[in-house]
């Protein structure tokens, strides 16, 4: 059964996706932090939930990217974003399956970027993730008192296979236990389960790096008031921090100064 996707964004606010909600059932998280609507780039990052366009980086500086403090101009059905070093433009569609989203990144040729679609999803503790076993998955460094193993000294990942990298499996959201993990899987498409509902991601891009990025942070951050966020972030490149990336982590803009990208999203029984 196919099940229609609704979705609303909030351009004056980093474009920001508010909603997206299938039926009855709303995905997006929203948290109670306060001044999301006062922000200007260079500011701390505010945590409001929904899904966050994060580019061109999402851990380091800046935090979260360098658009979602910014306001972002509606022309017709795209909206847009100007940086200091690129633009962004997107397109969202719904779909005869759900919708899809359309991207267009335009910089000097040799502009080196991550973008994830940072979702933080309302999930209950029984919720899952679908993903192609044997994917090689990025653990980061919050992940080591929860392994057998010593952390390699000053590596910023270590690696392991889909569903348990290194023997933490991380295909599973589960009850509050104050942890907080996040996790950069090779792989550009995922499923998620929670209860009879379903939603899924697949990316596509000619040419660039494609991953999933999850955070299942389970009352586990930030230290000082630690709450619950689960995050299922499809990802250009494969590393939460430019600053980390190698030369096969980082999307690159070719001589054409355009990289092109497409998210589409579903809310029906496809996936296995």
């Amino acid at each position: 059964m196919t099940v229609s996707l609704e979705i609303v964004t909030d351009p004056a606010h980093g474009g920001r996706w508010t909603s997206l909600r299938a039926a009855d059932r709303q995905w997006l998280w929203h948290g109670t932090a306060t001044g999301r609507a006062s922000v200007s780039p260079g500011d701390a990052f505010v945590d409001a939930g929904g899904l966050e366009e994060c580019v061109p980086t999402v851990r380091g500086t800046p935090d979260h990217g360098d658009v979602w403090s910014r306001a972002w101009k509606r022309e017709g059905d795209t909206d847009t974003v100007h940086a200091e070093r690129f633009a962004l433009a997107r397109t969202i569609r719904t779909t005869a399956e759900g919708a899809e989203a359309g991207y267009v990144l335009t910089a000097d040729p040799g502009f080196r970027f991550v973008w994830a679609a940072h979702a933080l999803l309302d999930l209950s503790p029984s919720a899952t993730v679908r993903i192609r076993p044997g994917a090689r998955t990025r653990l980061h460094p919050e992940a080591a008192p929860l392994l057998d193993l010593p952390w390699p000294a000053g590596a910023p990942w270590a690696e392991g296979d889909w569903p348990a990298p290194l023997g933490l499996p991380m295909d599973r959201f589960g009850p509050d236990d104050g942890s907080a993990v996040g996790a950069v899987v090779d792989a550009p498409d995922c499923c998620v389960h929670d209860g009879a509902d379903r939603l899924s991601f697949a990316l596509e891009a000619d040419g660039q790096p494609l991953s999933t990025a999850l955070w299942r942070n389970l009352g586990g951050f930030p230290a000082e008031d630690p709450y619950r966020s689960t995050g299922v972030e499809p990802m250009l490149g494969r590393a939460f921090d430019l600053a980390d990336a190698g030369p096969e982590d980082a999307a690159s803009v070719p001589a054409s100064g355009e990289v092109r990208w497409r998210l589409t999203l579903a809310a029906d029984c496809r996936c296995a």
